[in-house]
């Protein structure tokens, strides 16, 4: 029924580039497949093609929008045909990824809990609901993203040891069921390095982030699924997080953030001295050994010190975990004396939640992170690449341990609070 849209289409492209037009073949070509394929669907859905007189006509079209797809050619802008009567999305541009899939059921359950943005609105009525959506196609949606990230929540994790594991808390904004404030959730993330070197998603849930009974349960619901053969625990200092690991994870390292330590640091110091104090921080991290990090970072906090008093205290203090790396393989050094690993999926989460700005529940925040490292846990199983080499790993075995202290986690350690 597109034959002569589709002629038209061909002819006016290869026109162009005999005139030399086109900038972009391939990207043309694209949006022109999609847009044949959109209007084709279109004319099934209506009942006719364009201007097509037919008993099996259901409704009329009645103008169009645009909208910008990304595609390996670049990002391409197509036409939706809108109706007169109902709604109509092209089955070619329905999500794929489970992440999208996600981020549609958020958005139609904020829609029509009535608590969405003007954002929310807009995405919702370009996913096809502006003539609305039922509450329980909205729980059909739900119920099917919840069985996926479900079972990435609850797996066994007994299949492995992972010697190191890291936690971190990402904020979003969530409606308090039953009290209608909005309040601020901490996501909390788990992965690990299984001991042959390979990356996994462990845990996900959403809480506060400094109530130790909200970590410990955590912690506990961990180890209940089989987490075993941790040497050391990657994280920030958040107070609750800290002493549940004094309880659920002694024996355990603990490598404090150092990233998060030398903002704390550079706190202390006005603008003028921000340089000097972090380019002297970075030189204790330089040192080729152990011993050598340890003596480096006693220089650094009297040179710090004779600038502003307070940083001896708190460089004291600090010492023990965030130097907590360097008692482990030197290869393994950049990748565990911080929590940026976790940074990509943190901006992943960012970037998905800006869209609905306001989550409706607490299960909204879980369905759509969950569907974030659902495809992250898959995406590092299906690649060849370890993040950190089998061989190296091997040095993590008790026969090859370092002599270097280590900082363990006990029930009675005292540690400093991030301000």
């Amino acid at each position: 029924m597109t034959t002569t849209y589709s002629a038209l289409s061909a002819a006016d492209l290869l026109d162009a580039v005999r005139r030399g037009d086109v900038v972009d073949l391939i990207a043309e070509s694209v949006r022109r497949v999609f847009q044949e394929l959109i209007e084709a669907e279109a004319d099934a859905r209506i009942g006719a093609a364009r201007h097509e007189r037919t008993d099996e006509r259901v409704t009329y079209r009645n103008g169009s929008r645009a909208k910008l797809l990304t595609t390996q050619a670049g990002d391409v802008e197509v036409r939706i045909p809108k109706l007169r009567r109902g709604s109509f999305f092209p089955s070619i541009l329905e999500p794929r990824r489970r992440i999208d899939q996600a981020l549609h059921a958020v958005v139609m359950e904020a829609y029509v809990c009535g608590v969405s943005t003007r954002t929310v609105d807009d995405l919702a009525e370009a996913l096809g609901a502006s003539s609305g959506i039922s509450k329980s196609e909205v729980s059909r949606i739900c119920a099917g993203m919840d069985e996926f990230v479900d079972a990435l929540r609850t797996r066994r994790l007994d299949h492995a040891e992972f010697p190191y594991v890291y936690l971190d808390a990402t904020y979003l904004h969530v409606r308090e069921q039953g009290l209608g404030q909005v309040v601020s959730k901490a996501v909390v993330i788990a992965t690990g390095v299984r001991a042959d070197g390979g990356r996994e998603v462990l845990g996900l849930d959403v809480g506060d982030s400094e109530d130790q009974p909200f970590w410990e349960a955590f912690l506990a619901s961990l180890k209940a699924r089989g987490l075993s053969g941790v040497r050391l625990v990657v994280s920030d200092q958040h107070a609750g997080l800290v002493a549940a690991l004094g309880r659920h994870l002694q024996g355990a390292a603990h490598q404090r953030c150092r990233v998060h330590f030398a903002r704390n640091l550079l706190a202390l110091f006005p603008k003028t001295h921000k340089g000097m104090a972090a380019a002297a921080l970075r030189t204790a991290f330089a040192q080729p050994k152990a011993p050598m990090i340890a003596d480096a970072w006693d220089k650094v906090r009297d040179q710090l010190a004779a600038v502003n008093p307070k940083t001896r205290p708190m460089m004291d203090s600090a010492k023990t975990e965030v130097l907590a790396f360097s008692a482990f393989p030197k290869e393994h050094w950049v990748k565990i004396w911080s929590n940026n690993p976790l940074e990509r999926i943190n901006k992943e989460i960012k970037r998905r939640s800006r869209v609905v700005g306001i989550f409706p529940n607490e299960n909204a925040v879980i369905r759509l992170v969950g569907a974030i490292l659902t495809d992250t846990h898959d995406e590092w199983q299906a690649t060849d690449r370890r993040y950190l080499s089998e061989e190296s790993m091997r040095k993590l075995h008790p026969n090859n341990r370092y002599d270097e202290p280590v900082a363990t986690i006990t029930g009675s350690d005292q540690h400093n609070q991030d301000s």
